[in-house]
């Protein structure tokens, strides 16, 4: 027996248990061979709003293979041109037009579809109404519908301190919303804040159901939006205000279509690169094959200086 804890003898029993596993593992290898085959045909994307007071905006691209790469002019080359594009509240239509920008200075178009600006009139968003969106491009048609709901009044917008403050960002502050729930289940809410100058960004998570607080008074601080184009997040910034500064929340009473598909969206961004998370699907609203959302948008606005 001690010569089985002496020397090297001790890892002798060890090596040769190891040596037996090591064959038993490489024994059962077996060379697998991936075929990926060619790339799924595109799919067409869609992203459309229509919101209380304003007309119709909608922008198609064509989805990029996973492979594929991914660069300036892939993405103006996704942009989906010629599409026949209506909206109909069931009374009237609109023949969207299409139109480029070039955002960048460099010849970077956006194309989009909304109202013909030379018209006379335009088609624009009133609540409780029902939208019709059809597109017919390359020989298919697709359609969607959604509705503008009525969005829930806010009893008030104030300054609260996060939940967390930073080290580096002790002056960080965010918005404190106080509202009652309407006592009927099924409400939907999407919201989008604008630090002074800059557009309206949607918070990274922007929707939020009555699931829990149906028919209640309800508070809650909401970080601000921030622009999704950024490389890395750092969450000692992201996310807030300073006293000083002016918020305009956009509050926007959506339908469960239109919540299901940011809901899911806001998911599967979250967790990209993560080797644990579950996969998800999309939900689309878009029929024949189409991914996207053709989504109405209930609005309100509510403005405040951040203070101390």
């Amino acid at each position: 027996m001690r010569r089985w804890f002496t020397g090297n003898s001790y890892f002798k029993p060890l090596a040769f248990i190891a040596a037996i596993l090591i064959y038993t593992l490489t024994a059962c290898e077996k060379e697998v061979d991936l075929d990926l085959g060619d790339s799924a045909p595109a799919q067409l994307v869609v992203e459309g709003y229509i919101e209380t007071g304003t007309p119709p905006l909608v922008l198609l691209t064509k989805s990029v293979g996973y492979f594929d790469r991914l660069d300036l002019a892939t993405l103006a080359n996704s942009f989906v041109h010629g599409a026949v594009v209506t909206v109909s509240d069931g009374v009237n239509t609109a023949t969207l037009k299409e139109y480029s920008i070039d955002t960048s200075g460099a010849g970077s178009l956006i194309s989009f579809y909304t109202v013909d600006t030379t018209s006379g009139s335009w088609m624009k968003g009133e609540v409780d109404k029902t939208y019709k969106l059809s597109i017919s491009y390359d020989g298919k048609v697709y359609e969607a519908y959604t509705k503008i709901p009525n969005p829930t009044p806010l009893d008030s917008v104030v300054t609260a301190a996060p939940a967390i403050i930073p080290d580096n960002n002790p002056t960080a502050k965010q918005i404190k919303v106080y509202f009652k729930d309407p006592d009927t289940l099924g409400n939907y809410v999407r919201y989008y804040t604008r630090r002074n100058s800059e557009p309206y960004y949607p918070g990274l998570n922007s929707v939020y159901s009555d699931e829990l607080i149906n028919g209640t008074p309800f508070n809650t601080v909401f970080p601000l939006g921030e622009s999704r184009n950024q490389p890395e997040i750092d969450f000692d910034s992201t996310g807030f205000a300073h006293p000083g500064d002016t918020v305009t929340l956009k509050w926007c009473a959506i339908d469960k279509a239109t919540y299901d598909f940011w809901s899911t969206f806001e998911f599967a961004l979250g967790t990209i690169g993560s080797p644990f998370a579950t996969p998800i699907k999309v939900k689309t609203n878009i029929s024949n094959g189409a991914l996207g959302i053709w989504g109405g948008y209930g609005t309100s606005f509510h403005t405040i200086v951040i203070k101390e």
